[in-house]
């Protein structure tokens, strides 16, 4: 049983690696015997426990698919079984959410093979169900997002540029700007970015770039969320079509009714199916401020989760869509963000932002504290005025 397996993941590992590692490597602890990685397809997973491999060549490990025959058939805990006995030290599962109550295997294997260290990879949209197995205090869960602007200028140029905190930004913003613009200009490099440059496989080549980020996307609605949740064959389509129509729409200007009858859905089931969205890491909900309300029952704005989707989804996003984008690509993965009464964005109910090209000014904010003017086409700001790039820093 284990040797086809075995025979597999050693030419996986054999396969050339890149050496650019992204920012969550560095803050992973290996020596966990049960971890997981989740985040969107393409983000990174797999190369990210390749490069992992390469480094600890003198463990005996194991890397198999979930969906491989094998896997399905036997299942997780009677191949974690004859891989250890066999001397495996490493089991890595790629995909694991495509694996029925995979939650209760990854607890057995984690009670009964203590020399046995278990990473996975899964699903932007894996949540584990803590009802069918306690791994609550066994697995540690990394998420990863998708590149960040600032990783996205190091894999062009080379250099190696620090990540700021939010806090840092906001206190230091104009020094800060000046010092990176001592190594690079990044106004260069932004707007290519924004189309082709939040996924890592775009090194494989632009001319590939969508078709790839078009598959990617389409398995994550066609496969991944129909394993996660459950989804009738017949509203995948329902789910395309909103990706489509939230694309073409301003985010402050869905028409919740309009949507509903575009896809063929009642109200509380394209709520549900906007929740499943934002869960894969399609589309990112904002709602105000939620005081221990669910934010899903009254979304102010959708947006999609980063700006390279616009490119499949539609051909002619506006421009103060496209900004406010990536402004909540970038602050989201660390941050809270809601829709306040004045400005764009909420963030963790402190701090309000207003994003805008060249000229914004702070007319729709002046009366609000801690409010902050972010404008793109700016290298460096003053005041209360920040450029967009800067906060593709944070991570």
């Amino acid at each position: 049983m284990i040797t086809p397996l075995l025979i597999l993941s050693n030419q996986i590992k054999s396969q050339a690696v890149p050496n650019y590692k992204r920012f969550i490597y560095e803050k992973i602890d290996f020596k966990e015997r049960l971890f997981g990685i989740i985040g969107a397809r393409g983000a990174g997973k797999t190369t990210l426990l390749l490069q992992y491999l390469k480094e600890e060549t003198n463990k005996e490990a194991l890397y198999i698919m979930a969906d491989h025959p094998l896997v399905v058939e036997k299942g997780l805990f009677k191949i974690a079984d004859a891989f250890q006995k066999v001397g495996g030290e490493v089991l890595i599962i790629d995909e694991i959410h495509k694996i029925k109550n995979f939650e209760i295997d990854l607890k057995l294997i984690y009670d009964s093979f203590w020399g046995l260290q278990v990473i996975f990879t899964g699903s932007n949209a894996l949540a584990i169900d803590h009802a069918k197995a306690d791994l609550s205090r066994r697995a540690i869960i990394y998420r990863l997002p998708v590149l960040s602007f600032r990783e996205y200028l190091e894999l062009e140029s080379g250099e190696v540029l620090p990540s700021y905190t939010l806090d840092e930004i906001l206190q230091n913003h104009s020094t800060l700007a000046i010092e990176i613009l001592s190594k690079i200009k990044p106004l260069a490099y932004f707007e290519d970015y924004l189309k082709h440059g939040a996924y890592p496989f775009y090194k494989d080549g632009a001319e590939s770039y969508l078709q790839k980020l078009l598959m990617a996307t389409t398995q994550v609605l066609n496969t991944d969320l129909p394993a996660i949740y459950k989804i009738e064959y017949d509203k995948i389509n329902a789910l395309k079509k909103m990706m489509v129509m939230l694309c073409q729409s301003e985010p402050f200007d869905i028409n919740i009714s309009k949507l509903c009858g575009a896809v063929e859905l009642n109200q509380k089931t394209l709520y549900k199916y906007l929740t499943i969205l934002e869960a894969g890491g399609l589309i990112r909900i904002l709602g105000a401020k939620s005081n221990g309300v669910s934010i899903i029952s009254k979304p102010e704005k959708l947006y999609l989760d980063n700006t390279n989707l616009f490119s499949i989804f539609c051909n002619t996003p506006k421009d103060g869509t496209i900004r406010e984008t990536f402004f909540a690509s970038q602050l989201s993965f660390e941050h809270q963000l809601s829709y306040p009464k004045s400005g764009d964005f909420m963030v963790n109910e402190i701090s309000t932002f207003e994003v805008g090209g060249r000229g914004k000014n702070n007319k729709q904010i002046k009366d609000v504290e801690n409010a902050y003017v972010v404008s793109a086409d700016i290298e460096v700001g003053s005041m209360n005025k920040m450029p967009l790039w800067l906060f593709g820093f944070l991570y």
